[in-house]
Formats: structure tokens, C-alpha cells, sequence
């Protein structure tokens, strides 16, 4: 079965993945051989929502949902919605490439006007050049950005209450997205978006970046290829789930529109923790909170589970059951488990730790062990190692174990510049919104388990509870008026 699965996987994810759509006297073709070992109607089923019966899929995409390719030596114009310290990286990475950014927008003046100089010092640098000339607006309202009609592309780093209803209006206004990750703030969130996303054949990317460093990638290549022999288990080490915010109030900051901050969720008094004053060079605390974030589970949880995810195959499915914890009140211990009979624990450890029938593979950023038979092939576990470097570790287990692999997992450098490839290309990016939907998916039941302590049956293909489990008001939440998924 999982040999059946990576083998279809490599289809879609290395070479055969979606190829660039032909233009042609203004309609757009694609290349049926995509669908190498594949009916049409499993390739469509996998590229809307990865499962059967999920929902009515068309018999064929319309020549529209492809037909926003940008010509491949364009400069793309792209805009940025939440200018916090996450979004000061990528803002780096977006403007180092082939890209104009020509808008900005945050609900704190602050941080809006430090965005803004920030663009056009760059570009008042590389004066005479192209993306010198007109200079980047701000914008309090992100909907006032959506509607320019010259933007190719929109970057969204907000807290994650706003993820899916931002990234939604971006789809619809006919953009390509990069939104950080957790995608979504719910489970019926994530599904929204994977559905919109295939309506409107826009390019998705999820800020899961790890599956563009080579450490993670080759321990799934191990992984899928069978080097652990059968895999039996995945423990995953990440914080804990949510709790209600409790927090009291502070005078407000100025020039912090609070009101479109708080957005969809609940209203409640400022508090300099959820949205910190100014600039700030830390990460807010807001993600602790449930009307806001995940906890740890959607934080780091989301960049690990993803990695189990692909590491298992399952990009296009996910766990059967989801267990609670054994004491009520823990905050850790709630365990995935999929139809194969494999389990996905929270723990500690190692970041992603992958045990198998002959031996074990373990990762985590900068660290990599590779176990096999009682023996250790490669291993770098961080500076202490001097004799030896990651990059010579991950190597080394390629060499000698994927040299004649079956499996070839897709393999980016650069997860922004994957991205801005695949809005040229058409092609699906390596965290498309299969692979974000589906991992934040994961995050979200694994903290219902915890809020609700009970067991969780799960349909990964119809996308809903089983068996007289859960309850389809969990899925979701209250919205705050005007805004609604």
C-alpha cells in the first residue's frame, strides 16, 4: 500500500507535476501527459481535495482556472498583508528576486511606515532599474490592496485568525498567495481554501519551509524509500496546545487600528502581548491563545507534522483516528493514526523522529541522524560535531542509500523562490494548498483531541468526522461580524 502511494506521489510532486499551461490566440491548454498512471478522474479528485467522494469535482478544470500565467521574464509585482517581524524576512527574500513589491499593508502605522521605507530604500539603492520607479504604497485595509489590478502576487504573514479570510479574498481578486503557515485557523478553513484554490487555479504556497531545506527532504526520501525497513511510528517534538486568552488590559498603542487587529475573532481589550508595540524583535505570543492561534500544535507543530506527512506519503490524506492524551489536562501525548496502522505522536525529542522495522531516521533544522541495523551511517547533531557538517551527513546518506531510489520527493532550494517559479510556470509549488491544507488539518484535530479528550474518527477523503465522533460545529468558529468563511 505505501509503496502504491509514494509511487503516485513522484508522479504529481517531482517531474510529472503540473506542467506550465500553453497559451494560445488567449486560451490555455494543458498537457495531458500529467496524468501518467492516473485516470483523469483520481488526478482531479488528488488536485482538489486528495481523497474520494470529498466533494463534486468538474469533469475537467475550465480553460480559465489556468489562464493567469505571467510570461516567464516579467518582474512580478507582489504586495504584502502583516508587517511583523515574520514578514520583515520574507520581505528580504521577496525582494532579492526577480520581483517589485508595490504595496504594503498592516493595521499599525508603525510597522506599515517601516515596510514601506524599507521598499523604497531598496529600490532608491538600485536606482535606474525598473522596480525604482513609482514607489510602494501602504494600506491600512488589505481589501484596498486587492483591489489593484497590478499586483501578480500577495504575501501574507498576519497572526493566523486572519490567514484563510485574507487568503481567500486574495484568490478570488485572482492572485497567486504565499501565506504563512498554519494556513488556517480551523479545520473548515483549510477546506475552503484547497477548494477555492482548485476553482480558481491560482498558485498556493504555505510558508512550510522546511520541505525546501535538504536535511528534511532526504530523511523523507529514506523514509519513503524504505531505508527504516517498515515504518512503525513518528514522534514529532513541539509545544503545547492553546488555552483561552486571559489577558487584561492596556492602554491602547497608538496608531493601532485594534478593531481590524481582533478582525473575525472575538472583541477584547488591547494587551501589548497579542500585538506588541511598534517594532519589535520578537515572535508575539498571540499564536498561545485559541481565538487567535493553535499553540505550539499549529506553530511548530505545523512545520513537523508536515514533515510526517510527507515523510508518510500522505500529502493527499492524513490520519484515521486522532487519540487524546491519557490524562486529561495533558499537554502532551495526543497521537495521530492512519489506515496503515502507522502513528504520529506529540512528543519530545529529536523534531521529527521516524522509527522502523530496521532502523531510524531522525531531523530536525540543522540536525540529522540516519540509523540503520544497530549501526549509524551519517549523523550531525549541531556544532559539536566538528569533524563533519551537515551538508556531509545528509550527503553521505544519499550516496549510499537513494543513489538508485524509486522515489524522488521534489526537491526546491529556495522556498520564496520556489514560489515565485511557480507563479511563472503554473506548476504546483513543493507546500501547495494540498500539502498546507492537509498538515494544518492534522494540527487542528490534534488540538480538538486535547480540548475535547476523547477520541476522534476521521475520513481523510470525505473530509469530515466518522462514526458519530467529534462534532462539525468544532470544524469551525464564531466569526466576528462582518467577516465570515
Amino acid at each position: 500500500m505505501e509503496e502504491r502511494a509514494g509511487k503516485e506521489d513522484v508522479e504529481i510532486l517531482d517531474c510529472s507535476r503540473l506542467r506550465p499551461a500553453i497559451k494560445s490566440r488567449g486560451r490555455i491548454t494543458i498537457p495531458i501527459t500529467i496524468m501518467t498512471h492516473q485516470t483523469r478522474r483520481s488526478f482531479i479528485r488528488t488536485t482538489l481535495l486528495g481523497g474520494a467522494g470529498a466533494m463534486a469535482a468538474p469533469a475537467l478544470f475550465p480553460s480559465h482556472a489556468w489562464a493567469a500565467a505571467a510570461k516567464p521574464n516579467d518582474r512580478l509585482t507582489v504586495g504584502f498583508i502583516g508587517m511583523g517581524i515574520q514578514s520583515r524576512g520574507l520581505l528580504g527574500g521577496f525582494l532579492g528576486q526577480n520581483t517589485q513589491v508595490v504595496a504594503v499593508c498592516d493595521v499599525d502605522t508603525t510597522r506599515r511606515q517601516d515596510a514601506q521605507k524599507r521598499v523604497n530604500d531598496f529600490y532608491a539603492r538600485r536606482a535606474g532599474s525598473a522596480a525604482a520607479a513609482g514607489g510602494c504604497a501602504g494600506y491600512n485595509d488589505f481589501r484596498e490592496l486587492l483591489a489593484r489590478s497590478d499586483i501578480d502576487a500577495v504575501c501574507i504573514a498576519t497572526p493566523d485568525h486572519w490567514h484563510a479570510i485574507i487568503t481567500l479574498e486574495t484568490l478570488r481578486a485572482g492572485k497567486d498567495v504565499y501565506c504563512e503557515k498554519p494556513l488556517t485557523h480551523n479545520i473548515h478553513e483549510a477546506i475552503e481554501v484547497m477548494k477555492t484554490v482548485a476553482e480558481k487555479g491560482r498558485v498556493l504556497q504555505t510558508g512550510s519551509m522546511q520541505r525546501s531545506s535538504s536535511e528534511f527532504r532526504v530523511a523523507c526520501e529514506l523514509v519513503r524509500n524504505g531505508a527504516i525497513g517498515q515504518v512503525q511510528s513518528v514522534e514529532c517534538s513541539f509545544g503545547p496546545p492553546p488555552v483561552p486568552c486571559d489577558l487584561g488590559e492596556e492602554p491602547l498603542e497608538p496608531g493601532l487600528d485594534w478593531n481590524r487587529w481582533v478582525g473575525p475573532a472575538p472583541m477584547r481589550p488591547y494587551h501589548s502581548v497579542l500585538s506588541p508595540r511598534g517594532l519589535h524583535n520578537h515572535f508575539p505570543n498571540w499564536r498561545n491563545y485559541i481565538e487567535f492561534g493553535g499553540g505550539m500544535v499549529t506553530d511548530w507543530g505545523a512545520h513537523h507534522l508536515d514533515i510526517a506527512q510527507w515523510g508518510l506519503g500522505m500529502d493527499s490524506s492524513g490520519p484515521v483516528e486522532v487519540l487524546p492524551p491519557a490524562a486529561k489536562g495533558a499537554r502532551n501525548g495526543a497521537t495521530l493514526v492512519y489506515a496503515n496502522g502507522v502513528s504520529v505522536k506529540h512528543g519530545g525529542g529529536f523534531g521529527v523522529d521516524f522509527q522502523g522495522t530496521e532502523g531510524r531516521v531522525r531531523v530536525n533544522r540543522g540536525r540529522f541522524v540516519f540509523d540503520r541495523k544497530g549501526k549509524t551511517i551519517a549523523s550531525y547533531q549541531g556544532k559539536e560535531d566538528q569533524d563533519t557538517s551537515l551538508s556531509q551527513q545528509v550527503r553521505k546518506a544519499q550516496e549510499e542509500y537513494l543513489k538508485d531510489a524509486k522515489i524522488k520527493l521534489y526537491a526546491s532550494q529556495n522556498h520564496v523562490g520556489d514560489f515565485l517559479a511557480c507563479v511563472r510556470s503554473r506548476q504546483q509549488p513543493i507546500a501547495s494548498a494540498q500539502v498546507g491544507g492537509r498538515t494544518v488539518i492534522c494540527c487542528h484535530l490534534m488540538n480538538l483531541a486535547y480540548l475535547h479528550h476523547q477520541k476522534i474518527d476521521w475520513n481523510p477523503d470525505r473530509l469530515q468526522f466518522a462514526k458519530g465522533s467529534g462534532n462539525p460545529q468544532w470544524l469551525t468558529r464564531d466569526y466576528r461580524k462582518p467577516w465570515q468563511v
